[in-house]
């Protein structure tokens, strides 16, 4: 589900290891997750919200979803059909954004409501920055459906 790694393991510390950083080419990587989980997850216009995110040629991965989210208009659209399912939905960080090299890590909270019954699950989101905005991601969640 995630990429591969390239190259032999680097241990963290020694030289060649990539370093931490909360900035990527001049762009806040973290403020860029919180706007991630406010804007596109919480936020009224997921449309308006992925479209200022993520690049043109976003790809998203769904564990168990057919085939790949192709840029903001899809992702919107993947967004109001989880809202659908999950209504009253809302979601929380709990840990990070963690950022290394061009890559965002975060674990997160959802709760909302499903068949009117509350529901809690919790996920992990890992995307890839290409400039100022989003490119791809990936995601492994729990099912609040289950």
């Amino acid at each position: 589900m995630f990429p591969a790694p390239v190259g032999p393991p680097v241990a963290r510390g020694s030289p060649a290891a990539p370093q931490l950083t909360a900035h990527h080419e001049g762009m806040d990587a973290t403020e860029l997750y919180r706007r991630w989980l406010a804007e596109l997850w919480n936020g009224k216009d997921p449309d308006q919200a992925a479209a200022a995110i993520v690049t043109p040629d976003f790809v998203g991965h769904w564990p168990g979803r057919p085939g790949f989210v192709h840029g903001p208009a899809e992702l919107a659209a993947v967004v109001r059909q989880g809202r659908e399912v999950i209504t009253d939905s809302r979601f929380e960080l709990v840990v990070g954004p963690i950022v290394q090299d061009d890559l965002v890590a975060a674990r997160w909270s959802g709760r909302g409501r499903f068949g009117g019954r509350p529901v809690t699950f919790h996920g992990h989101d890992l995307l890839r920055i290409s400039g100022d905005r989003f490119a791809e991601y990936w995601i492994l969640s729990e099912d609040p459906t289950a």
